[in-house]
C-alpha cells in the first residue's frame, strides 16, 4: 500500500465553515467503518446496520476498515447532513447548504452518476466545469465539434448577497448534448457556482421545452492537489436506464481527467496575469476573482497583494 500523503490541513475559515461532500449515501456500506480525507484532514466514516452515518477526525488507532464500533462513534463527531443523495460534513461551524429547488420537484429523476478521483485541485476542477471553450476539442462529436468552436458572449454576475456566481445567456452548439439527443442543436446553459468547490449546471432539456436538466459537480478536496469529483443528475428525461446515464457521464469525465491531471500548476493561480484569459473565459475569470475576494488560499496560488 502506498504511504498516505501528509500535508498541512486547510486553515481557510471560509472553507472550513462550509459543508463538503463525502460521497453518495447509496454507495456507503452498512455496518462498516472506513477511512477518508477532506481538506488535508484524515477522517473516519462509519455507517451502522440501521443506516446511521457518523464522521470524525481520524485517530491513530482507527483501523483501515472495520465493522461499526460496538461502543458507537466517539463523542467528538463532526456535523453531518444528507442532501441530494450525498453525505456532507464540515470541519468548522457550517452555514446552510446551498439550495437546488429542482431536486424536490416530483417529476424529476435524481441520480448519483459517478465519483472519480483526480490529481488536481478543487478550483481547477470547478473552472474546467465552467469552460465551454474546451467542448469541441476534448468532447468532440458529443459536447462540441468543429467548426462550431465559437463561444458566444454571455453574462456573468457575482452576487455578494447570495454568495455565488451566475453565468447566463450561454449558448453553445452541441452534436449530442444529452444521452437522449437525436442530433445537433444549440443548447442553452446557465452555470451557477454557489460554493467554492461546487458548481451547478442548468441546460435545456431535449424533451421539455423551456425547462432545464440540472447537473451538479460536487468536489471533495482530499488535499490541495487531489480531489474526488461527485457528479449528480436531476433530469426531466426518464427514458434512459441508470447504467446508460452513468456510462455517459463516465465517458465525459474520462475525457476531462487527463486534461486536468496534466494541467500545471495543479493549484489554480489567482493572479490574473498568470494565465492569459480570452473572452470565453469570463466565468473562469470571475471565479478566480471571487476566490481571491473570499480569501481562499487552499488549493490555489494566491495573487499578489
Amino acid at each position: 500500500m502506498a504511504p498516505e500523503i501528509l500535508e498541512q490541513p486547510c486553515e481557510d475559515e471560509v472553507l472550513l465553515d462550509l459543508w463538503h461532500p463525502l460521497g453518495a449515501v447509496e454507495t456507503m456500506p452498512r455496518n462498516r467503518t472506513w477511512k477518508d480525507r477532506l481538506l488535508g484532514v484524515p477522517l473516519t466514516l462509519s455507517r451502522s446496520s440501521e443506516g446511521r452515518l457518523a464522521v470524525w477526525r481520524r485517530q491513530d488507532d482507527d483501523p483501515e476498515s472495520a465493522a461499526w464500533p460496538a461502543e458507537g462513534p466517539p463523542a467528538s463527531t463532526l456535523p453531518v447532513i444528507e442532501r441530494y443523495g450525498y453525505l456532507w460534513t464540515s470541519l468548522g461551524t457550517p452555514r446552510p447548504l446551498f439550495e437546488i429547488p429542482e431536486a424536490d420537484e416530483s417529476n424529476r429523476r435524481v441520480l448519483h452518476a459517478i465519483s472519480v478521483t483526480a490529481r488536481t485541485s478543487a478550483p481547477r476542477g470547478i473552472e474546467n466545469f465552467l469552460d465551454m471553450g474546451h467542448f469541441p476539442f476534448v468532447h468532440t462529436s458529443v459536447l462540441g465539434d468543429e467548426p462550431h468552436t465559437e463561444v458566444k458572449d454571455y453574462n456573468v454576475e457575482v452576487s455578494v448577497a447570495d454568495g455565488e456566481i451566475l453565468a447566463t445567456d450561454c449558448v453553445f452548439y452541441q452534436p449530442r448534448a444529452a444521452l437522449s439527443s437525436q442530433g445537433g442543436a444549440e443548447v442553452d446553459y446557465v452555470f451557477r457556482v454557489p460554493h467554492p468547490h461546487c458548481s451547478v449546471l442548468y441546460k435545456s432539456s431535449p424533451g421539455a421545452e423551456g425547462r432545464f436538466d440540472v447537473i451538479g459537480l460536487f468536489v471533495q478536496a482530499l488535499d490541495q492537489e487531489r480531489i474526488r469529483a461527485h457528479m449528480w443528475l436531476c433530469l426531466l428525461d426518464d427514458d434512459q436506464p441508470d447504467w446508460a446515464l452513468r456510462r455517459f457521464q463516465v465517458s465525459i469525465f474520462g475525457q476531462d481527467k487527463p486534461i486536468l491531471e496534466n494541467q500545471l500548476p495543479r493549484r489554480l493561480p489567482l493572479d490574473p496575469r498568470a494565465e492569459t484569459p480570452i473572452r470565453a473565459d469570463k466565468s473562469g475569470v470571475a471565479y478566480r476573482r471571487w476566490l481571491s475576494q473570499l480569501g481562499v488560499r487552499y488549493g490555489v496560488i494566491p495573487g499578489a497583494a
